[in-house]
């Protein structure tokens, strides 16, 4: 059993230990507070079939508590639109906001096992929103280990979101790529 208070994620120690200083290297920074950082990680699945069967936000909520070990919150329509026969606040999708250890743990498995699952995998198309946050998203949900195939009723996209603490999108793909974030670009 691991001791909580003496256990450090490996991306965590790996940041601490190497990252920072080439970080600062590279980019010439005269402050140790002005070096980019992983603020938080966002989860999000949206759910289409909700509007027939509100049991699938359940069940999508359910496996993203699975893969991210942090229990998802339902999120639910703001206002009704009639042509998507969605009323207001009807359940239609789960996130899940990610942050400190738990983030970085995470951030190991995405990296190092679930993105070399994805089919017909040649890298993440850099995404950056010009605030330095990166944004991917996954056509199926199963290629993480904590979901077991057999179980799983329908295969569901999801979206991941990496807020970073700086506002250059250069430094932000930087502090990826020395997470060694599969970029193909």
């Amino acid at each position: 059993m691991l001791d909580q208070a003496t256990y450090t994620p490996r991306l965590k120690a790996l940041y601490a230990a190497s990252i920072r200083a080439a970080m600062k290297e590279q980019f010439g920074y005269k402050n140790d507070m002005q070096i980019p950082k992983i603020e938080k990680v966002v989860l999000n699945m949206g759910v289409g079939e909700a509007v027939k069967d509100t049991k699938k936000v359940k069940q999508a909520a359910e496996e993203l508590t699975l893969i991210a070990g942090q229990k998802a919150v339902i999120t639910k329509a703001k206002n009704s639109i009639a042509g998507f026969r969605v009323r207001e606040e009807m359940p239609l999708g789960c996130k899940v906001t990610l942050r400190g250890d738990r983030m970085y743990e995470f951030l190991d498995r995405l990296i190092n096992i679930a993105l070399p699952r994805v089919r017909d995998f040649r890298g993440v198309k850099p995404s950056f929103d010009g605030r330095g946050n990166f944004a991917m998203g996954l056509k199926e949900h199963i290629v993480f280990p904590e979901i077991d195939f057999d179980k799983v009723d329908e295969v569901l996209g999801m979206d991941i979101i990496i807020c970073t603490s700086t506002d250059v999108d250069a430094e932000a793909k930087a502090l990826l790529k020395a997470f060694n974030m599969p970029f193909n670009a």
